[in-house]
């Protein structure tokens, strides 16, 4: 992979666009990135992790999104990072967008725009680009093959942040696990190591599961067989608990068979037992019933005869009925014609009631007469009803007229007098919105000079806050450097004295029989004694800890002291000399005076507002005004043609009137008197029709009441039946006739005639016999039916069990094999011998090959004095396999990296991390890396070290690879020509190239 150019648009400091040529910075092969601390060094890097992966590195993944947006870059200025680059042989162009918030194109405010990425590709062929993708997944899984590596492990080989390997070369074993965990994504060997533990757990889980299903069984047999047999103690992973089962069970089985053949035996018995009770009972019965039927009927034959008098009269009284039916429609007749001439007669009497007395005497046809005249005297009466209307009608509407005219006369004074302030309320108006345009003309004004006063203020607060900031940090370095210099001093005496007595340490290890480290010799004449107050390895090492956390402090304090100068610096050029309480008094002035003009200003609309209405007003009352001028001149006219019409109606109607009050009474009058001289000729009509009915129904009954052998008419209506009499009598005598023949019936039978002459019937006693045998075959039967369930639940259960001890020796087998591999994977068995994880044995062999590969460039680095080696001794009580040791050829010792010094950890874990780079490259698949980039650490290397170091960084220049170094130290600026300056300043950083080409 080498980069070509990378575009940095509105991203972290750097406010504008910037270009970095890598092609140029590349052709000296080393290059330097320098610049004061916060202008922006890591974002360059930053802006390439980005490019490729869509995210920043490590614990800067916090500024994804909207925070990775510059604080300096213009509001329309969209962030963007452009890279070009070439990878596996592809020339690549990478562009990401992430969101951010821009203005809004209408109205106030913002609105969020979506991230968005572009891959494009230089077709050599073509001579231009074309596009690939647009889609943020396909664009990260390309870049990820193409490259072969994680985000995590670009960043640790590309990448190279040698404070994390300097802490990589002195971690503890599980520490650096972690690390390389994540660089050769060994997760799948961990994943087999939790699968395997799964599989264990689940086998051993299987292996109790049929273990307890097994006991359940046999408890459950146990409960089936009742107490035949006792259950022995089994207990889950008994050994022979299978077979004690089984044995039990047979047993079990065959008793409850024995049961079952007397069960059997003993429901027989008491089912013939039961049949014969049974039988007898039946017989019993049959003779109850037929000795009460007889006795039974002898009783109802003696109280019928009791009644045969009431049955004779039954049938005569029905006889005459018969008789009477023959005269019932003439008596109906007469009755009807009757009602009909009593109920005419009076309505003739109620009508001629209401008429006056010259009619009293008339007869029907001359109450017909005297109706034809008054409906001809009303037909002649309707022309003046509605002349009467019509004169109501005009009085209504000259009503009408005058409400008109009242309503007009009261919006032609109100309009007047709205009209007459019309002018004062304008010009009122116009002044107050005169007014109000000033103030907010002012209020605008004041904005503006009140924003640059806020600002003055806000700086001069920070002005004086980072002075005091300032006086502190200052005084904390001083404590901070203090510490360091005590703490390092206790450092270097406490090694002083460990290396004075370290004869004495090593004579501890002696053993004898076994080699001297030192001399190889197997004999330990005079090993040296330690004396008192020995300071041992522990000792020097908390000392050495110490000093690199007071050292640590020390770094913090100073990097903060310049961070606050920085701050401190940039408020008093924004806030200047000014005291904070002057600029405070003019902002509050400045404040007051806006504020007073705003409100002023906030009565501009409403004043608007009010004069718009106040005009639409004024024509709306003009409007009204000529409107009810109109009118009222129109009513004048109307009312004088009203006035004519009303005098001729009244001359017509005083000729139609005559006596009445008015023509509708009039009509009324002799509408009434023809309505009552019509129905008095109907029911006179009516009455005489109903007295020639009556006569011809008298005589009709009569002769019908000698036909049928009554004497009057009155006897025949006498001797009839309604219907509900008639139906009960026929009943009786239906009923009597039917309990006759019943009776008569019961008396003949044979065999009821018989059991009357037998003892009587003692059913109650051969209930009871049934009823004891009944229980004693349900008893048996039971009984039977429990031992047959038993049986079959036996034997169900027991091929249960069965079945499941045979699937119980697989699972057992099964079990045994997983959880001697699972224990071997996680260090846990007998036959691991180091305790060492499987995915601890696999880091271990990526640990060796690293080693291997540091060792190569630290031999360089320290003219063949060190070697890094891997060990995989237990450490304490933990496990082995990730162990990190440093062999010095001066005194042939293998010796703790933490004992290294300053500058040798440096160059030690810049070794370590080139070759943990080509390690990662190699396991990628071989992609080639020809752009790297090693961020600080050479300030603690001398002048021959740093020579050294860098000849070896220079090496990896072969083959055209390019190392890029961020540092601050000075004199790599005079040492290294091609260079990238990161300038910051107030509007945001920019980039500088020098010396390249």
């Amino acid at each position: 992979m080498r980069l070509h150019r990378l575009d940095i648009t509105a991203f972290g400091p750097f406010g504008g666009a910037q270009r970095i040529d890598f092609d140029d910075l590349s052709a000296a092969g080393l290059f330097l990135l320098h610049g004061p601390t916060g202008a922006g060094k890591t974002s360059v890097l930053d802006a390439v992790c980005y490019a490729l992966y869509g995210s920043v590195p490590g614990a800067r993944q916090s500024g994804q999104g909207l925070t990775l947006r510059s604080d300096h870059a213009a509001p329309g200025t969209r962030t963007e990072i452009r890279l070009d680059l070439t990878v596996a042989g592809r020339r690549l162009e990478i562009t990401r967008q992430p969101p951010w918030e821009r203005p809004k194109k209408r109205g106030t405010g913002t609105t969020t725009d979506k991230a968005q990425s572009w891959l494009r590709e230089y077709d050599p062929a073509a001579g231009a680009w074309k596009d690939l993708s647009r889609s943020h997944q396909e664009i990260g899984e390309e870049i990820t093959q193409l490259l072969g590596m994680s985000r995590e492990q670009f960043c640790q080989v590309v990448l190279l942040p040698q404070g994390d390997f300097a802490r990589f070369l002195r971690a503890d074993a599980e520490a650096r696990g972690r690390l390389l965990g994540r660089l050769f994504d060994t997760q799948r060997f961990a994943e087999v190591e939790k699968r395997l533990a799964e599989r264990r757990r689940a086998a051993e889980a299987q292996v109790r599961q049929a273990d307890t299903e097994l006991l359940a069984d046999a408890h459950r047999m146990h409960q089936a067989a009742g107490d035949a047999e006792p259950l022995p103690d089994l207990a889950p992973g008994e050994a022979g608990l299978a077979e004690s089962v089984l044995s039990w069970a047979a047993v079990a089985r065959s008793t409850a068979r024995e049961r079952l053949a007397v069960a059997r035996s003993a429901c027989k018995a008491a089912e013939s037992a039961g049949a014969e009770a049974e039988r007898r009972l039946d017989e019993e019965r049959e003779l109850a019933r037929l000795q009460r039927r007889f006795a039974e009927a002898r009783e109802r034959a003696a109280r019928m005869a009791e009644r045969t008098d009431a049955y004779e009269q039954a049938r005569a009284r029905m006889e005459r009925s018969r008789k009477a039916e023959a005269v019932a429609p003439a008596l109906e007749l007469r009755e009807a014609a009757g009602t009909e001439h009593r109920r005419a007669a009076e309505a003739g009497a109620r009508a001629r009631a209401l008429l006056p007395g010259t009619f009293t005497e008339a007869g029907a046809s001359g109450l017909a007469a005297a109706a034809r005249r008054a409906a001809e005297e009303l037909g002649g009466l309707e022309s003046a009803r509605r002349a009467e209307q019509r004169l109501a009608g005009l009085a209504g509407e000259r009503a009408g007229l005058d409400r008109q005219e009242r309503a007009d006369d009261d919006v032609l004074l109100e309009a007047e007098s709205w009209l007459s302030g019309w002018a004062d309320t304008r010009t009122g108006l116009r002044a107050a919105i005169e007014t109000a345009q000033e103030a907010a003309t002012r209020a605008e004004q004041l904005a503006v000079r009140r924003e640059p006063a806020r600002g003055r203020l806000a700086a001069a607060r920070q002005r004086d806050q980072f002075a005091r900031d300032t006086d502190a940090a200052q005084a904390a370095l001083v404590r901070s450097r203090e510490q360091a210099a005590d703490a390092r001093a206790h450092w270097l005496d406490l090694k002083e004295q460990r290396l004075s007595g370290i004869a004495a340490e090593l004579a501890a290890q002696l053993a004898d029989g076994e080699p001297c480290a030192v001399c190889g010799a197997t004999e330990h004449p005079a090993p040296a004694e330690r004396i008192a107050g020995h300071v041992d390895r522990r000792a020097e090492e908390a000392a050495l800890a110490e000093f690199q956390r007071a050292d640590e402090r020390r770094a913090e304090d100073e990097r903060r002291l310049g961070v606050v100068r920085e701050a401190l610096a940039a408020a008093t050029a924004e806030a200047g000399d000014t005291p904070t309480e002057r600029l405070a008094e003019e902002t509050g002035e400045l404040e007051r005076l806006h504020a007073e003009a705003r409100a002023a200003a906030s009565g501009l609309h409403p004043a608007r507002e009010a004069l718009t209405r106040a005009e639409s007003e004024y024509e709306r009352r003009t409007a009204d005004r000529q409107a009810a001028q109109l009118r009222a001149a129109s009513r004048a006219a109307r009312r004088d043609t009203l006035d004519r019409e009303r005098d001729a109606l009244e001359v017509e109607l005083t000729a139609a009137r005559g006596d009445a009050d008015s023509v509708a009474a009039r009509c009324a009058q002799v509408e009434r008197l023809a309505a009552r001289l019509t129905d008095a000729a109907d029911t006179a009509r009516a009455a005489e029709e109903a007295a020639q009915r009556l006569k011809a129904a008298d005589a009709r009954l009569a002769d019908a009441a000698f036909r049928a052998g009554f004497d009057t008419p009155k006897a025949a209506a006498a001797a009839l039946l309604d219907d509900d009499a008639h139906r009960d009598l026929q009943r009786r005598l239906d009923a009597w006739q039917s309990d006759e023949a019943a009776v008569r019936a019961v008396l003949a039978e044979a065999d009821t005639a018989a059991a009357a002459q037998r003892p009587p019937a003692d059913p109650h006693a051969a209930e009871q016999a049934a009823e004891a045998a009944a229980r004693r075959l349900q008893d048996a039967v039971s009984a039977r039916d429990a031992a047959a369930r038993r049986c079959a639940e036996l034997d169900r259960l027991s091929a249960h069990a069965a079945e499941g001890t045979r699937r119980l020796g697989p699972l057992r087998a099964e079990y045994d094999r997983v959880a001697r591999l699972a224990g071997l994977a996680a260090g846990t068995s007998a036959d691991n011998e180091r305790r060492m994880r499987l995915e601890s044995y696999v880091l271990a062999a990526r640990l060796e090959q690293v080693a291997a590969a540091a060792t190569v460039r630290l031999r360089r680095m320290s003219s063949g004095r060190y070697t890094l080696v891997h060990s995989d001794d237990r450490s304490g009580r933990g496990r082995s396999g990730l162990g990190l040791h440093v062999v010095d050829a001066w005194t042939g010792r293998e010796r703790d990296t933490a004992t290294l010094s300053g500058g040798e950890t440096f160059f030690a874990s810049l070794a370590l991390a080139l070759g943990l780079a080509d390690v990662v490259t190699d396991e990628a698949g071989g992609v080639r890396l020809d752009t790297l980039f090693i961020d600080e650490g050479f300030g603690s290397l001398d002048d021959q070290t740093l020579d050294e170091v860098l000849d070896v960084l220079d090496s990896l220049r072969e083959r055209d690879r390019s190392v890029g170094i961020v540092s601050h130290v000075a004199d790599l600026r005079r040492r290294i020509h091609a260079q990238l300056e990161v300038v910051k300043g107030r509007t945001g950083s920019v980039v500088r190239q020098r010396g390249a080409g």
